[in-house]
């Protein structure tokens, strides 16, 4: 695995030419060999500092406030939920944060409704607390699954695939945007508990536009590394998913979230992470499959992997793994 996370540009590999556009492909492709890229984008900043005010406006409510965005049977895909619930799959101790989850909702009778009811939900917003929030957020989830869109063409373009390969399926995935509050650690119950535990997204990509603090840091070789993008770049990591898809030609991107003693305090982060529609077949593509690289992964679903990491990060809310 490479240890360096690379700086690519989204927008010269868009409006460059020919020789522009593989430089971008050939540096994400070097680069997600950690799992991992640093891109520029076109997001407004001012947009991101209205989203950031707004959600921490609701963090710093009462427990009690916060609850009544609680979602419930969602399995921690939409509304709120509290501290030390999502639990690494690694791990028997929970992660110290707390989440409010959000993502498109679908019309009445949509087939993808039908077929998949415990996978989409309605979403459920503070709007009472914070007025204005529903339509920052659901403009928020827009933009950035646009962004992840645009960048998806450059990863296909990179496994010899068409450009538009991802187009047709991640538009109607089960794609969910995540605001991300880890409190102090000086209130945590004990040592035992991190920010976020060692773990792999279970999607294709993921998008972070920004976090208020240091503390991501990437699996390398022999150490943790520490995620330090650009200003105002977007960082981009890789899922279970897309290792899946691309017979691990690109590896999921393994992570954690740690305080760093020097930047005490709390922090806040918002991701999206980006599905293929649930009824997708995760089947590796032909061209990563070689002499050198024979197939690793049998075909499944989308959705049922996804059952099988909710149960692993016990988000499940009927058989939760930790109590």
């Amino acid at each position: 695995m490479s240890e360096t996370v690379l700086d690519v540009d989204l927008l010269a590999f868009e409006q460059g030419n020919e020789k522009d556009r593989k430089v971008v492909i050939d540096g994400v492709m070097r680069s997600l060999k950690t799992g991992f890229v640093y891109t520029s984008h076109d997001m407004s900043q001012d947009f991101l500092d209205q989203v950031y005010e707004m959600l921490e406006l609701f963090f710093t409510l009462s427990t009690e406030e916060k609850q009544t965005a609680a979602a419930d049977k969602t399995n921690g895909q939409r509304g709120y939920t509290g501290l030390l619930v999502e639990t690494a799959a690694i791990s028997d101790v929970p992660d110290w944060k707390e989440m409010l989850n959000w993502g498109k909702n679908l019309p009445v009778g949509h087939p993808l409704n039908l077929r998949y009811p415990h996978r989409f939900f309605d979403n459920v917003f503070p709007e009472d607390l914070v007025p204005g929030i529903t339509e920052t957020l659901e403009t928020f989830h827009e933009q950035v699954l646009e962004l992840q869109l645009r960048f998806l063409r450059v990863i296909a373009l990179g496994l010899n695939v068409s450009e538009g390969f991802f187009d047709s399926i991640v538009p109607g995935g089960a794609n969910l945007t995540r605001a991300i509050h880890y409190p102090s650690m000086d209130l945590a119950p004990n040592s035992s508990h991190v920010w976020a535990e060692e773990h792999g997204d279970i999607n294709l990509i993921t998008a972070l536009p920004r976090a208020t603090a240091r503390g991501l840091q990437i699996q390398g070789e022999d150490d943790w590394i520490d995620a330090a993008p650009p200003d105002d770049h977007l960082i981009i990591n890789t899922g279970i998913m897309l290792e899946h898809l691309t017979n691990g030609v690109i590896p999921t991107g393994v992570h954690r979230v740690v305080a760093d003693p020097a930047q005490p305090g709390s922090r806040m982060s918002i991701v999206q992470f980006c599905h293929p529609t649930p009824w997708t077949v995760l089947s590796p593509l032909g061209s990563c499959i070689s002499s050198h690289n024979p197939q690793r992964y049998a075909p499944i679903t989308a959705a049922d992997r996804l059952d099988q990491v909710l149960w692993e990060i016990n988000l499940l809310e009927d058989n939760r793994r930790v109590g």
